[in-house]
């Protein structure tokens, strides 16, 4: 299992573990911030202020799955154009280094968030519950699936066979080997679940379905 996996690996160097104590610093931080962001959404509940609701009936079960994929969609839309700023020259060092400290992505880089960052990735979640009626399952399972996702895509070597990309989840959604890129050239590659914006707005690698793990 182990040969396994490291004859998968998207590593070009060793992890140091200084690297992943400051991701994990940073995850830490970052749990709060969202945990701080939790808070107020539900005060803001107690209040009547969000259009979250708890009666499963109030719109429908098609409702309730339709909205989780909406709220994906909406997530990825926000994520990409906040993480294609945080690549600007200006604001790269305080907004997003702490992100791209470790170098190649792990597991702990993740979430590694710098405050700034944290605080605006927080947000979506705080603003779509004020403009979209959604169940709380909703929200707590698009929170899962994000923290899921960024597992995943930072995991640093490839769970798929070469060929996944080739079939039609391939084709659009993100996995290591897409985001093992970004890590790498910065300039692409900035979905968190999906490669549409990418594809559409030319900032995919060209050599992508080229490439091949190690």
């Amino acid at each position: 299992m182990g040969k396994s996996l490291a004859n998968k690996s998207l590593r070009l160097k060793p992890l140091m573990n200084s690297s992943i104590r400051k991701d994990i610093e940073l995850s830490i931080l970052s749990a709060v911030i969202f945990g701080i962001c939790g808070a107020f959404i539900i005060s803001e509940y107690t209040w009547g202020a969000t259009l979250l609701y708890t009666d499963l009936h109030q719109y429908g079960l098609w409702y309730l799955i339709a909205s989780f994929g909406l709220v994906l969609i909406l997530q990825d839309t926000y994520f990409y154009f906040i993480h294609r700023m945080f690549h600007h020259p200006l604001i790269f060092k305080w907004m997003h280094y702490g992100h791209h400290r470790s170098g190649e992505p792990t597991p702990w880089s993740s979430s590694a968030f710098d405050l700034p960052e944290a605080i605006m990735q927080a947000l979506f979640f705080a603003g779509v519950s004020f403009i979209v009626p959604l169940h709380f399952i909703t929200l707590v399972a698009a929170l899962i699936t994000m923290t899921v996702w960024a597992v995943f895509t930072h995991l640093g070597f490839e769970v798929f066979p070469t060929s996944y990309k080739n079939y039609w989840m391939g084709k659009w959604l993100i996995g290591s080997m897409h985001h093992s890129i970004h890590h790498r050239k910065y300039k692409v590659h900035y979905g968190l679940y999906f490669r549409f914006w990418d594809k559409l707005l030319g900032t995919e690698d060209p050599s992508y379905l080229n490439q091949t793990h190690t």
